[in-house]
């Protein structure tokens, strides 16, 4: 089984939580675009639900498949959100934003009842940092934003380019900074000297914020519950 098979493997056991009548959040990357696809045959067969994308690209791909949707203004309270991850520690921490929707997928997943993380087995990991840390920031005073960033983070940071050459811009206007890390010891004590500095928006760290992991893999998927 490929990854991306996987990957749907796990969006497959998450649409069964489904219940109708269910406000989702629907996430931002590969492994939530099955979950939103998954989601679409199911609605097409009756299921009323309505959700709340956490991305310009998730909106665009559940209209086009015809899932009903509202927004955090009209909605503030979900049941549940559906999303995948970067990396995923063993108490259910997490790194996001290798999308670049981190800000708004922290948002509507802090609306949220419950919060469920899919993803394919790699993405399971004893310590989370050797992805690249995400932390969204203002374009205004950049250069001395990003030396702040790599003092706290004791690494380097580079802007995350997007595929014209230039910086990527996230959907709320912020750029993005790539902090190489390899290895967070602390996340929660990372997060709160990440926040002190001015010009961060946020950063990828989520942490306390998924109740459980659908991880598949070669021999099927697990679930996995933070305690």
């Amino acid at each position: 089984m490929d990854i991306e098979a996987q990957k749907r493997q796990a969006a497959a056991v998450a649409v069964e939580w489904v219940r109708p009548g269910m406000r989702l959040g629907l996430g931002t990357g590969s492994t939530a675009k099955h979950f939103v696809e998954l989601l679409a045959e199911r609605v097409r067969s009756g299921l009323q639900v309505v959700g709340v994308p956490t991305s310009e690209a998730t909106r665009q791909q559940a209209e086009q498949l015809g899932v009903p949707l509202t927004t955090l203004d009209d909605t503030p309270e979900l049941d549940m959100t559906v999303d995948g991850a970067d990396e995923i520690g063993p108490d259910l921490t997490l790194i996001k934003g290798g999308g670049g929707a981190l800000l708004r997928e922290k948002i509507v997943a802090a609306a949220s009842g419950r919060m469920v993380v899919i993803a394919d087995e790699s993405k399971w990991v004893p310590v989370l940092g050797r992805f690249p840390l995400p932390i969204e920031v203002m374009p205004f005073g950049f250069r001395a934003t990003k030396r702040a960033v790599e003092a706290v983070c004791g690494a380097p940071a580079a802007l995350r380019q997007g595929k014209n050459g230039h910086a990527f811009v996230t959907d709320g206007g912020h750029w993005i900074l790539d902090a190489r890390l390899q290895r967070i010891a602390d996340p929660k004590s990372l997060s709160e000297r990440l926040f002190s500095i001015p010009g961060v928006v946020e950063h990828g760290l989520f942490i306390g914020m998924a109740q459980a992991a659908i991880l598949a893999g070669p021999a099927g998927a697990r679930v996995v519950e933070r305690s």
